[in-house]
């Protein structure tokens, strides 16, 4: 499995992205982050992988190919479950949450890819 996390900042807001990333875990509302569209996203996500079989309301399997992946969501965050999932399909949900301007958090690395990142490096 491979997990994608996305999350914004309130205007002025810029918090630690592991802490958060381990609030995240413990299902806590998290001080200084957006209330996200949830349904929006999900609606998003359903029309971009309109071809994918919805197993359930939350999860999508490619039946033409490998891949599949689970959307968890709380009023503040979407995480992402990818199995067996190209790069491709995952850059597809990467590119859908940057339309609602929530940049990648990648817990396995860890990264935020936002305008910050290149001046951590």
């Amino acid at each position: 499995m491979y997990e994608l996390v996305f999350w914004k900042y309130l205007e002025e807001v810029y918090l630690n992205h592991q802490e958060v990333y381990e609030a995240i875990d413990e299902q806590e509302t998290i001080e200084g982050l957006e209330v996200l569209p949830v349904a929006v996203i999900l609606n998003r996500i359903a029309s971009v992988f309109s071809k994918w079989e919805r197993v359930d309301e939350n999860s999508w399997k490619n039946n033409e190919g490998v891949g599949a992946f689970q959307v968890k969501t709380t009023s503040q965050i979407v995480e992402i479950d990818c199995y067996g999932t190209s790069g491709k399909t995952m850059d597809k949900l990467v590119d859908i949450m940057e339309e609602f301007k929530c940049p990648l958090f990648d817990p396995q690395i860890p990264a935020r890819y936002d305008e910050m990142y290149e001046e951590e490096e």
